[in-house]
């Protein structure tokens, strides 16, 4: 059995909305009455929030944007049919377009790196774990912005070990948006930073 094009459709028109609601932006104007799309990096996510607003500030930035990605991905994987297990990497796709293209935010968004990664989490849990911890130790080590970078290239390795070939080419493609809309915030705004969001 096989999910209905039709199920896949209203998942993914789902997941894109969930995408497009502004956390950051919210935050920002709540907070402090601004428009992060305006000011520091104008990238409207986590880094930039807390950067303008401070780490506590920002916190529920963080939390909303990684767990956009995770409902997204939570409500593809209980729709799918038995066997459809792409239909949770179709749902964190279409969040993570959401997310640097909101539709309640005028298409400016940010680059959906922590959207990515409540995705993640759900498509593949353990390999997210492990990615995780490899953050920890790094950061520790070198700080959060080599742990950031050795996660990330951990967690298709790691992968390729747990679900194989066809779920780690999936999470490639997740991970080719994220380049794409920094390429597209680089030609746009300043210099992008390590995090993204």
């Amino acid at each position: 059995m096989t999910t209905a094009p039709g199920v896949v459709a209203v998942v993914g028109a789902a997941a894109y909305l969930i995408g497009s609601v502004p956390v950051a932006g919210l935050v920002a104007r709540r907070r402090a009455g601004l428009d992060l799309r305006d000011v520091g990096d104008r990238n409207p996510g986590y880094w930039n929030a807390k950067e303008t607003l401070g780490r506590r500030a920002a916190a529920p930035v963080f939390v909303g944007d990684v767990a956009k990605g995770a409902i997204a991905a939570v409500i593809g994987r209980l729709v799918a049919a038995e066997g459809d297990w792409w239909l949770g990497y179709v749902a964190g796709f279409a969040a993570m377009v959401g997310h640097a293209w909101p539709v309640f935010a005028r298409f400016r968004g940010g680059r959906s790196v922590l959207t990515f990664v409540g995705a993640a989490c759900v498509v593949s849990p353990v390999t997210a774990a492990v990615a995780v911890g490899v953050l920890g130790v790094v950061t520790v080590w070198r700080g959060f912005a080599w742990g950031a970078r050795a996660g990330v290239a951990a967690f298709p390795l790691v992968q390729l070990v747990v679900d194989g070939p066809y779920r780690t080419a999936a999470t490639g493609c997740l991970m080719t948006l994220i380049g794409i809309r920094f390429a597209f915030a680089s030609r746009t705004s300043a210099p992008a930073t390590a995090d993204g969001g």
